[in-house]
């Protein structure tokens, strides 16, 4: 998949491309989100680490797509912000170090297929602390026997949505868990999402 992302963010616009995202905007806004040091998994385009250091936050974004930290530092130039950009595998990281007290995941957990999401999971806690919150976006909803097939034919096809519970199984030992938005469509595709403030626990 790496060579799919790199090819996008190197040479068109991602159709995701829209922008800070709306319940991050919304948390911000309302206070909920304080600037902090955050960190942005899987930065993309980066319309989320430029918002939220154009609000104050010190903003790192990660992200496994060299074309990808590259728009990202275009942008952010072009912004007048400063964000730090590094590459890096949220599977297996090595340029990221220390603890943030906000992580923000759009759509990068859910593009894991499940033995990579235990290693995201395994390599994300260790930049958490006691109090640290974790804005999770994700699709989410019941996989369709189709869907099981293409997971099983063409693995990358599949990884794309979170099973309902999968956030609470593989997050909730560690943090509090709110689901601050949500909803679930089958007369449309993609048929439903997720997205998730979680706090986490002291241990």
């Amino acid at each position: 998949m790496k060579w799919f992302y790199e090819t996008l963010y190197g040479r068109f616009r991602a159709p995701w491309d829209i922008g800070p995202r709306a319940e991050l905007v919304q948390l911000v806004e309302s206070g909920r989100l304080k600037p902090c040091r955050a960190i942005d998994l899987g930065s993309g385009t980066a319309s989320n680490c430029i918002f939220l250091a154009q609000r104050g936050f010190e903003v790192t974004g990660v992200d496994y797509a060299q074309a990808a930290i590259e728009l990202g530092r275009k942008r952010a130039r072009e912004a007048g912000v400063s964000v730090q950009f590094l590459v890096d595998d949220l599977t297996r990281l090595q340029n990221v170090h220390g603890a943030f007290d906000l992580l923000v995941d759009y759509g990068t957990l859910d593009d894991l297929v499940p033995r990579h999401r235990d290693l995201y999971l395994k390599n994300v806690l260790p930049l958490t602390h006691a109090g640290s919150q974790f804005l999770l976006y994700c699709f989410e909803w019941r996989q369709r026997w189709w869907e099981g097939l293409l997971l099983r034919l063409l693995p990358f096809c599949g990884a794309m949505a979170l099973e309902p519970g999968e956030a609470a199984r593989r997050f909730g030992e560690h943090f509090t868990i709110e689901r601050v938005a949500g909803e679930t469509d089958f007369s449309k595709y993609p048929p439903g999402y997720a997205v998730y403030l979680m706090t986490r626990k002291a241990e």
